[in-house]
């Protein structure tokens, strides 16, 4: 026993004190000129950002993704001059599509991830509804509230120098993207943006609008593992999950909702009353595990990672729906959370509400 508490001991003071010198060893990824970038790297990145990015952004690691709006996996410049020269024949139409957690802009081609080939919910609603479709690559360990300002003045810009003038925003996010539009659209009225005046729709696929349970199981081990001396080393390795993984705890989106306190307390949630944006055609999407025509006794499995209430913005009685009205959820049967981002029914039920 004396050497296993060592070396769990000795593990975590690793994890504790010297993790910038293990992310180091990861820096050579970036010695890759970014067109030789692979769907493999960029994966990694995307991860080990949604697991520590909030500690790559504080200690200014160039491991840190910076936000920004892509194309094929290419940064856009925000300037007038750099739109037109990297979107051929851009139209009025945009469509923005944020991705998740621990996740990447070329994730929403998950088929032929490598060689860029495979279905695409962007260009598949481009094609149909004569959209200029967009994506946003972000750090997916930062807080939600953080990413949310950042976003709401990039799309500020955007709209401001966009070639041609612009006739409708529409924003889809898959889990955690959606609540950083949600957060986007809260400071962005605050701050008084004139972007929020050209955005249409807005849809959530599988987004967390109430938490997800596994974050919160991840919290109860914390709480757990602290009540013995001889398992709180152990619990040292549970919060190392970033602040964009816990503010999935209760699908936290403003500020205030992390700002004063401990962030891995086991506490009730604290977070502040949202409404949706006024003028906005929002519809949520949610996938169960379940096959349809289940016990309608029973109730409906999530999607492995988001319950389904949570998905379609409901209490936990499944009553209380203060987002979407009825015409405006979808639910799929036989999927999984990941589905959502390459499935035919999903993408019909896309251009069905979008074009």
């Amino acid at each position: 026993t004396g050497l296993v508490y060592r070396s769990i001991q000795g593990t975590t003071r690793l994890v504790g004190s010297g993790i910038d010198a293990l992310l180091g060893r990861l820096n050579p990824l970036l010695d890759q000129e970014p067109a030789a970038s692979s769907g493999k790297r960029e994966a990694l990145l995307a991860a080990l950002n949604g697991v520590l990015g909030d500690h790559l952004a504080a200690s200014g690691n160039p491991l840190a993704i910076p936000m920004q709006l892509r194309r094929n996996g290419h940064p856009l410049d925000l300037t007038s001059k750099g739109l037109a020269a990297g979107i051929p024949a851009p139209g009025g139409k945009i469509l923005l599509l944020v991705h998740g957690l621990c996740m990447n802009d070329l994730q929403w081609r998950r088929n032929g991830y490598d060689g860029c080939d495979g279905y695409d919910h962007g260009e598949a609603l481009a094609a149909a509804g004569g959209y200029t479709a967009l994506y946003l690559h972000y750090n997916s360990g930062e807080h939600v509230s953080r990413n949310g300002h950042a976003f709401a003045d990039m799309l500020e810009t955007l709209v401001q120098v966009w070639p041609v003038p612009v006739e409708q925003l529409v924003i889809v996010g898959h889990s955690m993207g959606g609540l950083l539009a949600h957060s986007a659209c809260h400071y962005g009225k605050l701050a008084g943006h004139g972007w929020l005046k050209h955005l249409r729709q807005m849809v959530f696929l599988g987004t967390p609008h109430h938490g997800a349970p596994l974050e919160r199981g991840g919290n109860w081990v914390t709480v757990i593992l602290e009540f013995s001396p001889y398992t709180a080393a152990l619990a040292r390795l549970a919060k190392i999950r970033s602040a964009g993984i816990t503010d999935l705890r209760h699908g936290s989106i403003l500020d205030e909702d992390w700002r004063h306190g401990d962030r891995f307390a086991h506490a009730k949630s604290k977070k502040g009353t949202m409404t949706l944006p006024q003028g906005v055609q929002c519809f949520a999407i949610g996938v169960t595990l379940s096959k349809e025509g289940s016990d309608p006794k029973k109730p409906l499995l999530g999607d492995g990672l988001v319950p389904l209430q949570s998905a379609l913005g409901r209490q936990k009685d499944g009553t209380g729906n203060p987002y979407f009205p009825d015409s405006q959820q979808w639910i799929g049967y036989g999927m999984n959370h990941m589905d959502l981002l390459d499935n035919a029914k999903v993408y019909e039920q896309l251009r069905k509400w979008l074009c």
